[in-house]
């Protein structure tokens, strides 16, 4: 194991971002991560017409996405990363999602790409993000849910050792959808790419699918405030 880490810290998402945050950020470098990183980023551009800046990420990670997407604003709770996302033009904020250092109703649009699998409390998380949207802003969310040849595919990577791959929870379609209510959010579109087999080679480009399919290997979820009248 990288000098540095212990495995006692394993299970820390912060302290594994800290300390491998170079090598995270080359994974996107690498051919197999541009050619994912290419598929998500369209999947999640098919459900963000006509948001409304500004935008934050929660769970920024070195910034990929933040800079694809236009995104100005990221938090994160790993110092590692959020180095890296600086340099790319993003306005870093040192936290955690349970508990956004924001005031209400500011962004036009939240985004979570593959941070759900990463926090403790998820519902904790999008009760705060709900806080800091605008009413008729959007969350736009980027899962591999449970069940999916591909969520087997990086857990047998985890259960091999991969540092990232071993602190990642995948949820199902039914259990995200219950915590999502709970938040007193609805989706409101659905997007899937990633239809392809497992693999560690170049993925070709597929245009993404509107709607959740079981053997996606990414689904990006665009949810919206309930509106107060219906849940009355």
């Amino acid at each position: 194991m990288k000098k540095g880490i212990e495995q006692k810290d394993v299970l820390n998402v912060e302290k594994v971002f800290d300390v491998f945050a170079e090598r995270y950020d080359a994974w996107y470098d690498e051919p197999f991560g541009k050619s994912a990183f290419k598929l998500e980023k369209a999947c999640i551009e098919s459900l963000c017409k006509n948001l409304e800046q500004p935008f934050l990420e929660v769970g920024v990670g070195t910034g990929r996405f933040a800079q694809a997407l236009k995104i100005e604003y990221g938090i994160d709770v790993s110092n590692g990363v959020l180095n890296v996302a600086k340099q790319k033009g993003v306005t870093t904020i040192k936290g955690a999602g349970e508990s956004l250092p924001s005031v209400a109703s500011f962004f036009g649009a939240v985004f979570l790409v593959v941070t759900l699998c990463f926090v403790e409390e998820p519902l904790k998380v999008l009760k705060e993000t709900s806080r800091v949207l605008k009413e008729d802003g959007a969350i736009i969310l980027g899962l591999i849910f449970k069940g999916s040849p591909w969520a087997r595919f990086y857990k047998e990577k985890g259960d091999a050792g991969n540092v990232f791959y071993r602190i990642a929870k995948f949820y199902s379609l039914e259990k995200l959808k219950a915590t999502v209510e709970k938040a007193g959010l609805e989706i409101s579109e659905i997007s899937s790419t990633m239809f392809q087999a497992p693999t560690e080679i170049p993925l070709h480009f597929e245009p993404p699918k509107s709607g959740y399919f079981e053997e996606a290997g990414f689904v990006a979820l665009k949810l919206e405030k309930v509106n107060p009248e219906q849940l009355s």
